[in-house]
């Protein structure tokens, strides 16, 4: 291996490490509810979802709470966007007048984006609308990684013996204390 090779690994591995311990340190904040950088901007949004959703913040759930509640919160998204897909024909932001997926195709590709799969048997500008792709693709990409950061967070919360948490506050943190904002920062 060429010196440079092995400075270049080097300085890779440093970065990892650097940037790792970095977000290693926020996340931990997040979740262990200490006070954490996006609180001013992300408290306020995240209260007033949780009223809205009648979300307890304060309850820790028991495992099988959790689970059932991931689950229901995964079928319900899955099922959400079948009826998107399978209906697009009849939703807004259509101007290409695509109809709607096959029944077949429609469930393949809810139930690939709900489990952060996202195969594809289709193309994507040539199949989907836009409304198809922005609230349907989209929100299931953001809400499959939030419901998986969500079991990793619930699973060292519980190796801890602390308990696990709360589904929904879990998923509802990592999707605007996490991945809102890091898909900003890549847009700018």
């Amino acid at each position: 291996m060429a010196v440079f090779d092995i400075l270049l690994f080097a300085l890779f591995a440093l970065a990892v490490v650097l940037f790792g311990a970095l977000l290693g340190g926020y996340v931990y904040k997040v979740f262990a509810g200490e006070k954490s950088l996006l609180d001013g901007v992300a408290s306020p949004i995240e209260n007033a979802l949780f009223r809205v959703c009648g979300i307890d913040t304060s309850k820790s759930q028991s495992f099988k709470e959790y689970t059932l509640s991931l689950m229901v919160f995964n079928v319900l998204g899955m099922v959400l966007l079948f009826c998107l897909l399978f209906f697009q024909n009849l939703l807004p932001l259509n101007q290409q007048n695509f109809t709607g997926l096959n029944w077949h195709l429609a469930l393949n590709t809810a139930v690939s984006f709900t489990t952060n799969t996202n195969w594809q048997s289709y193309g994507g500008e040539s199949t989907m609308s836009y409304f198809s792709q922005m609230a349907g693709l989209t929100v299931q990409n953001f809400l499959s990684a939030a419901t998986g950061v969500a079991v990793a967070v619930a699973l060292m919360k519980g190796l801890s013996g602390n308990g696990i948490g709360n589904f929904y506050v879990d998923t509802v943190k990592t999707t605007m204390r996490l991945l809102i904002p890091i898909s900003i920062h890549r847009g700018l």
